[in-house]
């Protein structure tokens, strides 16, 4: 599935039905009063989210949603229908701006979380409203209100509980294709991710957490090198970060610096995020490889996705970590994955 996070859409809610002029006319009643029905409201737009969405592209093809008007008014004081709504599913963790004003309206991260994003008009009055003691025959009625329009500029952040950052080879498309149920593409060369990467990692009966993989981050990402720039906003959600530095690199600690600062230059509160290091490829590390004291009070833990070492450790120290801030996904869902 292509992904995309961002996307522009145009949403017009249904303009109201007119009202009716019309006069009763019954036999034995010659001058019957005034009798015109009110219009409809016009259809409203929601937009509502739904956890199967993972990506915007639908809104790449269809950028246009306009709602049914009302129903004008008829004889006999009968209203017309209300214009029937629309409802646009979108993923959650949808940021829905303003594209005329940039005012953000909402951030939906919630599960079936509704939104009324444009307001049908209201449908305008019949000729029955306005008959008094000295104009008893009105011939005149209400035009239904137009509709709220407006354009949308909707942003996708991916909700998920753990962010994995790394410069690209470090492992992390590896590590959560073994941890979790997700498919990445895996070849030994950079920017094999092209594109963010969801799994949900299952730890224990009924308790499973989601893991974010983006694609790596080269020096001097935040001045728009390399990919992983574009998508570092799919893990300003995460409780916490883990660090993947391959246990091949040249210099371990001159790679965690380099990647703390470029994560300080996108957005510094995304440093105030528990993080851990965690050192991949333990399988093929030199046998006098020193890994060095990064930082304290942060934890490191050496593992090996291809044999399986310290894969047990990460998850139970995941889920501490996660659980122990709020509650994670309780689903015996297996996985999923783009």
């Amino acid at each position: 599935m292509k992904f995309v996070d961002s996307a522009s859409i145009v949403v017009q809610a249904g303009d109201g039905g007119k009202g009716c002029v019309s006069f009763r006319r019954e036999k034995f009643v010659p001058k019957g009063g005034p009798d015109g029905g009110d219009g409809g409201r016009g259809g409203h737009v929601w937009l509502r989210t739904n956890r199967q969405l993972t990506t915007l592209l639908d809104f790449k093809y269809k950028k246009k949603y306009i709602a049914v008007r009302g129903v004008h008014g008829q004889g006999a004081r009968k209203t017309g229908k209300d214009g029937a709504d629309i409802v646009i599913d979108v993923p959650c963790g949808t940021i829905v701006r303003n594209a005329e004003t940039h005012e953000i309206i909402a951030d939906l991260t919630g599960e079936e979380q509704e939104l009324l994003i444009a307001r049908g008009g209201k449908g305008g009055r019949g000729n029955q409203h306005f008959a008094t003691p000295t104009r008893q025959a009105p011939r005149y009625a209400e035009p239904g209100q137009k509709g709220e329009g407006l354009t949308l500029d909707m942003e996708l952040k991916l909700m998920a509980d753990v962010g994995l950052v790394g410069f690209p080879n470090a492992g992390k498309s590896t590590l959560i294709s073994v941890i979790s149920a997700a498919k990445p593409k895996i070849a030994d060369y950079p920017f094999t991710t092209l594109v963010p990467n969801l799994g949900i990692v299952r730890y224990e009966e009924y308790k499973s957490f989601v893991m974010a993989d983006i694609p790596g981050i080269i020096e001097g990402a935040a001045e728009g090198k390399g990919l992983g720039l574009q998508f570092l906003r799919h893990i300003e959600r995460t409780k916490i970060l883990a660090i993947l530095i391959a246990a091949d690199s040249p210099d371990i600690a001159d790679e965690y610096r380099t990647l703390l600062e470029e994560l300080q230059q996108f957005d510094k509160e995304l440093l105030e995020k528990p993080r851990m290091v965690v050192i991949t490829k333990m399988d093929i590390a030199a046998e006098d490889l020193e890994i060095p004291a990064l930082e304290e009070g942060v934890k490191l833990l050496p593992i090996s996705a291809v044999s399986g070492v310290g894969l047990k450790e990460l998850k139970d120290e995941l889920w501490r970590e996660v659980s122990g801030r709020t509650r994670a996904v309780e689903s015996p869902v297996e996985g999923l994955g783009w």
